[in-house]
């Protein structure tokens, strides 16, 4: 036990220029953080307008265990509250209910002594009025009875139900909010063609979305802050991993890596489930299984990780050779992805189309597959896979933005200054593709994350290697997991 206590000291103090242990949550988003955010979204509400929002559902993993809470990213960015059971609106004008005056009012769980016991102190509408700053608060139970008209307002914003959340023992969960709110709304769901039938006109699925989008995808300075520390965290996650790699490996223990490193930093989560795909597993766009339980010699291994830190996530994929070392087919895939993502990393800034950037990039893809012989040419009947209806060996998209979800809000027109985002090119030669046998089982995806500035772009997550050249030589260096060594307890891999 000693020795296992040891190695974790000694693997924090390893790795060099970043935090080591994890601290208190004192780089958590203030209070006025998300004040500000409230004030933005209502500075572009229109007139005589109300935003609700709810917060996530608890979710089951199987009878009395529940998965760990994850708050709803849009409540989370507008209130900072990481509990269930809540409802936040934010109207446009100042309301008078109640003798009270108020442009935002929340509802959240009430104290529940034996449910503390067991899950955990709740803030109750007393903590978040002192440590969230809201100045009018309520417990879930007075929603059912609170005297809000909203047949009086123009527009009555919210997302759309899901109908998939469990009604619980406990009085005003989630399940009675939305319940509670429909009626007030007059919201019905037909049960067959499940269209919208709003008793009042005044209902707008449609545009708090827009607006939640157009604020997430300019990051502020206090998001990009935490948006680097997530970065920074998965790319020592790969960069150890690439010196501790072997044949042998299981595609898990790998996964079981780059996490372990991530919670050394005070990660809570990972971002999105682990993609650790060897040979042909990393040729599954979303492969999450993870359970291929011996890499053999040769193969390539594409790890897709990122860390969830305080609440934002990072989104980095490597792809490395199990014995630290290329074979020269895998290198000449290698070296076209690398450079696809170079080219468009050149275009990218402020004032730039998204598609530029993924046009950009699979332009360089699909010439230089056509040098290589993979496809006749680069007419769309010679590179589209008839079944999938996509790009036979480059099937997905280029960027996308990264924040409170891996897959965040934003707008996908024109890049403007201070969004994040990944460029991500990839080819995936399977091992029924009609490609030469040589070829099969190539799968390369090589992802960063990048601040888009006015002129130009700074790659966030430049400490993992990315050049086929460079992480050969890194793979041949010390890990701090050389000297790890676990009892056997009779299982077979």
């Amino acid at each position: 036990m000693f020795k296992q206590f040891l190695f974790v000291v000694l693997l924090s103090a390893s790795i060099p220029g970043h935090a080591q242990s994890a601290k208190p949550t004192s780089d958590i988003l203030s209070a006025d953080f998300h004040k500000t955010r409230r004030d933005a979204l209502r500075g572009i509400m229109p007139q005589k307008s109300v935003a609700v929002f709810f917060a996530n559902p608890e979710r089951n993993r199987a009878n009395d265990v529940s998965y760990r809470y994850h708050p709803d990213p849009n409540f989370y960015y507008l209130t900072g509250l990481q509990e269930p059971s809540a409802v936040l609106l934010v109207f446009k004008d100042m309301q008078t209910i109640n003798n009270e005056t108020f442009n935002e009012i929340i509802f959240v769980r009430p104290h529940h002594a034996l449910k503390e016991m067991y899950d955990g102190a709740r803030l109750g509408k007393e903590g978040v009025r002192d440590q969230l700053k809201f100045k009018v608060t309520y417990e879930g139970t007075d929603f059912k009875n609170y005297p809000i008209d909203f047949s009086s307002y123009e527009k009555v914003m919210f997302y759309d139900f899901f109908d998939d959340v469990r009604d619980l023992s406990e009085a005003a969960d989630l399940y009675e909010l939305v319940e509670q709110f429909k009626q007030k709304v007059g919201y019905q769901k037909k049960e067959m063609n499940m269209t919208i039938e709003p008793r009042k006109n005044n209902i707008d699925l449609v545009a708090l979305d827009l607006m939640m989008k157009k604020l997430r995808g300019i990051k502020t300075p206090e998001e990009i802050q935490l948006l680097r520390k997530a970065v920074n965290i998965s790319t020592v996650g790969q960069l150890e991993v690439m010196k501790s790699i072997r044949p042998g490996m299981s595609e898990m223990q790998i996964q079981g890596l780059h996490e372990f490193i991530h919670k050394s930093y005070a990660a809570a989560d990972q971002g999105y489930g682990s993609i650790v795909g060897a040979g042909h597993n990393g040729c599954v766009l979303h492969y999450v299984d993870n359970e291929k339980p011996s890499i053999d010699d040769g193969d390539l291994i594409l790890m897709d990780v990122g860390a969830e830190y305080r609440g934002y996530t990072a989104d980095i994929t490597r792809t490395i050779p199990i014995n630290g070392k290329f074979t020269k087919e895998q290198k000449v895939i290698y070296d076209l992805v690398y450079k696809a993502q170079e080219a468009a990393m050149k275009v990218c800034k402020e004032g730039v189309a998204f598609k530029t950037l993924e046009q950009t990039a699979n332009g360089v893809i699909n010439e230089g597959l056509v040098a290589l012989g993979l496809y006749k040419s680069t007419e769309k009947q010679d590179m589209v896979d008839p079944a999938t209806g996509r790009n036979r060996y480059n099937p997905h998209g280029c960027c996308h933005h990264i924040g409170l979800d891996v897959h965040d809000k934003g707008d996908y027109d024109m890049l403007k200054e201070g969004m994040v985002i990944t460029i991500e090119p990839g080819i995936y030669i399977r091992n029924e593709s009609p490609a030469d046998k040589i070829w099969w089982n190539i799968p390369v995806r090589i992802e960063d994350d990048f601040l888009v500035q006015k002129e130009g772009c700074e790659l966030l997550s430049a400490m993992a290697p990315r050049q086929s050249e460079e992480i050969e030589k890194v793979m041949q260096e010390p890990s701090a997991f050389d000297d790890l060594k676990l009892p056997d307890v009779g299982i077979k891999k």
